[in-house]
């Protein structure tokens, strides 16, 4: 009489074999594409620009009206909308105090929503894909220096919000110093913006165009940073070849043994 079957382990049942496909790294990451790219469609439609020129809804003002702006500054940054916009729309709808204090909150919470966004859903997915040189030294002064890293990041304007964010999120950094090191480091670039959207009416008085200098100076410090980097990380690569004769850096030939 043959023996009969074993048992199917839950690993091995249909249902356990479609959840593993449901959770795959390469799934949840097409899901984060498609969630990413509906959200931009919702922004576009709904065109928040519309901000600038037609002002807040009367009927919402003081308190409320700054944690709403907020909860819907965070939406938008998460949903890739230029921050100077929602930045300056903040600074002409509730003037430099205000505006700056909303702008700051949305910031972090728009950060901390594409991070979580993207630890969860794309982590596993684009981890392995950091084999060249310099996603591997990215990622390991990220995941080991984060708070300084993105303190960095956010007070030297150039690196997009939405990349930094995801590759934040894709490192090991924790959650702590990313919304710390974001919601400190946000705060220069973004009086700035707001004070220049708390005078936008009168673009020729001198707070307008000092707010501007603050804007325009740590971009142009940034770049200045970046090009100088640029330059060492180019001379290092160029002395230090992988060995073979007549690279920079290396000898020619290689002395033999020495002879007893």
């Amino acid at each position: 009489m043959p023996d009969a079957a074993p048992p199917a382990t839950p690993a091995t049942t249909p249902a356990a074999r479609r959840a593993r496909a449901l959770l795959s790294p390469r799934l949840r990451l097409c899901l984060l594409v498609l969630l990413l790219a509906a959200a931009a469609g919702a922004v576009w439609a709904w065109q928040p620009h519309r901000l600038l020129a037609e002002g807040w809804p009367p009927r919402l003002s003081g308190g409320p009206a700054v944690v709403i702006f907020a909860l819907a500054y965070g939406g938008c940054a998460a949903a890739l909308v230029p921050r100077p916009l929602l930045n300056l729309a903040a600074g002409a709808l509730f003037g430099a105090p205000a505006g700056l204090a909303a702008a700051v909150a949305g910031t972090v919470l728009g950060a901390g929503v594409s991070f979580g966004l993207g630890r969860l859903l794309g982590q596993d997915a684009l981890r392995p894909l950091l084999r060249a040189r310099w996603l591997a030294a990215a990622d390991r002064q990220l995941s080991r220096h984060g708070f300084r890293s993105m303190l960095a990041i956010r007070l030297f304007p150039g690196v997009p919000f939405a990349a930094a964010n995801y590759c934040a999120a894709v490192s090991r950094m924790g959650w702590l110093p990313f919304l710390l090191a974001t919601g400190l480091g946000s705060v220069p670039n973004t009086a700035a913006y707001a004070v220049a959207g708390s005078h936008a009416t009168t673009p020729t008085s001198p707070v307008f165009l000092a707010a501007l200098a603050c804007v325009a100076l740590p971009a142009l410090a940034g770049c200045a940073v970046a090009w100088r980097k640029r330059g060492r990380l180019r001379a290092a690569r160029d002395t230090a070849g992988p060995g073979r004769p007549g690279e920079p850096g290396r000898p020619a030939t290689e002395p033999g043994p020495s002879g007893a």
